[in-house]
């Protein structure tokens, strides 16, 4: 199994290249954004609790995502592996991602960091506000403040990938496409790399 860490700011094009990878390699796409928002669009007691964090641009709780995603790992335990968009969040996230992946078997192979410029990051949400219609993308103090909370929070994570030696970093602030060459290069030095031990 290929089970890839996604990570980045808000607007990194998680999604995007989440999306691409899933045509390139047939693994699926776990998106705790997207189950976060079902759950809200469909007045769950999750959707109703995570609506008042997200709303004022603050993370959920850890306990919440990780069910989540439990949930979704136990469901899908046959599939060639999975993206992680926007989980894990922190290091305690993390370790519980390698207790689930160990618990069938399997680990994360590696994280990618889509590392994109500030004001670009705050450029693309509020592009994707205009698009999509997402109320959490359309305040520009909301969008400052996930921001910092990703840096306060969630760079940490970084670092616990680093030991393992499965960090990567792309500079994605150029186009999707750049972004997806990078990645098949990296797949590609990870492949010779093995061959070479």
């Amino acid at each position: 199994m290929l089970n890839i860490v996604l990570f980045g700011p808000p607007g990194a094009g998680k999604g995007t290249l989440a999306a691409k990878l899933v045509v390139e390699k047939k693994l699926l796409h776990l998106s705790t954004g997207d189950m976060l928002r079902w759950e809200i669009k469909h007045n769950t007691e999750i959707g109703k609790e995570a609506a008042k964090l997200i709303d004022k641009g603050f993370l959920v709780p850890d306990e919440m995502v990780v069910s989540m995603v439990q949930g979704y790992i136990e469901k899908n335990k046959s599939s060639n592996g999975c993206i992680f968009d926007g989980f894990p969040r922190t290091i305690a996230q993390a370790e519980q991602l390698d207790k689930m992946m160990e618990a069938h078997g399997t680990s994360v192979a590696m994280m990618i960091l889509l590392d994109v410029a500030e004001e670009e990051t705050i450029r693309r949400l509020l592009y994707r506000a205009e698009i999509e219609g997402r109320a959490d993308d359309a305040d520009i103090e909301i969008i400052r403040n996930r921001i910092a909370l990703y840096h306060k929070k969630t760079e940490s994570t970084m670092e616990y990938y680093k030991a393992q030696g499965k960090f990567y970093a792309i500079n994605s602030n150029i186009s999707p496409e750049y972004t997806m060459e990078q990645i098949m290069k990296i797949f590609e030095e990870i492949k010779i790399e093995k061959q070479n031990t």
